[in-house]
């Protein structure tokens, strides 16, 4: 047995018909059993193998494998060897992956407790805000999109590269299962009304805990699968050119604290921040001068373009809203509670056909005066740009009297 399991080539074989025999229709269960008897566990890497091999010695489809990838995920539960991954280090894109997923894991685990309150519900006309607390969990995890987009235009191309071309395409395949998931499990969180218990259970069972659970799934086939295999696979280099290029397309639910950057390689000369001078027609600067003048301005920035997606926000010492990057990217409806989302759409559409181009409001809050203005960005032509977004604490400026004049500066000694 002992020379069994040390063969990474009888190991692949005995994997390939226990596949094959789920595919057949054997139950998970036998398989399993299976499993655990002849080979205990398989190394993370071996498993990518065998569907590659399979998918290439034309035994199966990609369509039969994105079919069958649950049942595979199901039987290998628990009997995945990681024992052989290296330590990754803190801010590298698989870390990142990897705890982002666990905060998709964490919100789909919220959900899981939210669906068991539906058999406290004591009338209909409790399941409208039992739906719209499910659908703010929901919206959270919409995120997962920038988790998905990463990967595929980012990690999939560079497997390809490495003759890794099966599984990404079937993963590929579930991401588009899990977004129509999402999509419906959206619109249904959003037009309760009408619903009678039957309904709701029915929605609960049928719609919402298959999205959230094929979100938690397909985490799990990152951390014990695809990850590790990645991590493995892609040189520094490669690595730091997902790295850079991350920040176009945002984090989901989670914002590194650390930047990484790989040792012993050229890649850290391959870009200066300073070297590029921004052009505009009133002048000129770097990104780091650019960025040194829109965090110093006293006011938060937020700029949604005219996709609606969050693009850029300020990073001044003492934000009034809290921002993080992981909202990059995002839709700005997500960011809103549901109860204001209508507002937001309608400050959109006005700006985006010409009505509007100005939308103010304040508020008191926490003791303080904040004022928030919304403006319309065109271009030279009138094109609409996007929208942005400055909040401003104005409680000590509403209080001056009198005048401190240039002449009146004095430093504090």
């Amino acid at each position: 047995m002992s020379e069994l399991i040390n063969n990474s080539e009888r190991r692949k074989e005995l994997l390939k018909k226990m596949i094959l025999k789920l595919h057949a229709g054997e139950s998970v269960d036998e398989v399993r059993k299976e499993l655990i008897t002849l080979l205990k566990t398989i190394p993370y890497g071996e498993v990518v193998e065998v569907e590659q091999q399979l998918i290439n010695e034309g035994a199966l489809s990609n369509e039969e494998v994105l079919k069958f990838c649950d049942l595979h995920t199901q039987a290998l539960d628990g009997h995945i060897d990681l024992s052989g991954m290296r330590i990754v280090p803190p801010g590298h894109p698989v870390d990142t992956f990897k705890r982002e997923n666990a905060e998709l894991r964490k919100v789909a685990g919220q959900l899981e407790t939210l669906y068991k309150r539906i058999d406290t519900l004591k009338s209909e006309q409790e399941i409208p805000s039992f739906f719209m607390e499910m659908k703010s969990l929901f919206n959270s995890l919409m995120d997962v999109e920038k988790h998905y987009v990463r990967k595929e235009n980012l990690l999939f191309p560079y497997l390809e590269r490495y003759g890794i071309t099966g599984p990404p395409k079937v993963m590929w395949g579930k991401h588009d299962e899990i977004r129509e998931l999402l999509k419906a499990s959206i619109e249904l969180l959003g037009s309760p009304e009408g619903f009678t218990m039957e309904d709701a259970e029915t929605a609960v069972k049928m719609i919402l805990q298959p999205a959230s659970a094929a979100v938690a799934d397909m985490t799990l086939k990152e951390d014990q699968i695809l990850l590790p295999m990645s991590y493995d696979k892609l040189t520094e280099l490669e690595w730091y050119e997902i790295c850079k290029q991350t920040l176009e397309i945002g984090f989901c639910l989670y914002d590194p604290d650390v930047e990484w950057k790989p040792e012993n390689t050229e890649a850290d000369m391959t870009e200066s921040h300073d070297s590029d001078l921004i052009h505009l027609p009133s002048g000129s600067f770097t990104k780091t001068e650019l960025q040194a003048i829109l965090n110093i301005l006293p006011v938060d920035m937020t700029f949604v373009d005219k996709n609606e997606k969050v693009r850029y926000f300020s990073q001044g010492k003492e934000r009034i809203f809290q921002r993080s990057r992981a909202i990059l990217n995002r839709d700005v409806k997500l960011c809103h509670p549901p109860s204001s989302v209508h507002i937001v759409e309608q400050i959109q559409e006005d700006f985006r056909s010409g009505k509007e181009d100005h939308a103010p409001f304040w508020i008191q809050m926490k003791g303080k005066f904040i004022f928030i203005e919304y403006y319309a960005l065109r271009d030279d032509n009138g094109n609409f740009l996007g929208t942005l977004e400055v909040s401003q604490d104005l409680t000590e400026r509403r209080a001056l009297k009198g005048e401190q004049r240039i002449l009146s500066y004095h430093k504090t000694e």
